[in-house]
Order: C-alpha cells, then structure tokens, then sequence
C-alpha cells in the first residue's frame, strides 16, 4: 500500500458570527488545492456581515506550496486576515515557525506557532 503524499482536509464549524476553521495539509500545496477550499472558505464567511474566525492549521505533515499556491495563500489571507482573530499554526518544522510570524504581517489577530496541537488548540480556546 502505497502511502499518502498529497492531501488536504478542511473543517469549518460556526456558531452565530463565530468560525472555528481546521486545515490539514499534507505534501505540497498546490494552486487546485486553493481553488478547492477558497470558495468553501469565501462562501462560509459571506453569510455573515462581521465575522470571527479562529483558525487551526495542522502543518505537521506539510512540505510546502507551489508557487501558485503560495500566492493563492496571500490573496486568502489578505481577503479575510481582517476577519481572523487567532491563528494557530500547528507544525515541527523551523519554516514554520518563521511562517507563521509573516502570516502574522497579514493577519489582524494574533498569529502563534506551536509544536504541539493540544497546546494550539487551548491557546484558541483561550
């Protein structure tokens, strides 16, 4: 059996004007991956005038972005950075780390990097 190489989950529950959005990537995102979850994503915060969204991305089986992907992912975040309140990046690998804190030049909440995702999640929590 041949392992999972490329794959991406997302979770996106809502209670009134409040989100709780999960990511999951593994490999390499690409830029169909975006055009997979952008509209899910456009779609679910349209049917609210002010949301808040709290975001966990699970990157402890992420590679990378393409190139595309990696702009498709700025587009995204300047489009509803002004909507996220806490973004939690789940991960093992320094980039990461380093990622999350640019994420965080986009994003009008607070952007953490965490190495373990119990710790992530009751930060969003808080």
């Amino acid at each position: 059996m041949v392992g999972l190489t490329h794959g991406l989950s997302i979770g996106i529950e809502r209670t009134g004007s409040e989100f709780f959005l999960t990511l999951k990537a593994v490999g390499t995102l690409t830029h169909k991956d975006y055009k997979i979850i952008t509209p899910m994503i456009d779609s679910a915060l349209s049917k609210v005038d002010h949301p808040i969204v709290k975001v966990l991305i699970d990157g402890s089986q992420l590679e990378g972005w393409g190139i595309r992907a990696a702009w498709d992912d700025l587009k995204l975040g300047l489009k509803h950075g002004k909507n996220f309140k806490k973004v939690a990046v789940y991960g093992n690998k320094e980039w990461q780390a380093t990622l999350a804190k640019v994420a965080g030049w986009f994003v009008a909440g607070k952007v953490a990097y965490f190495e373990n995702a119990t710790t992530a999640i009751e930060w969003l929590k808080e």
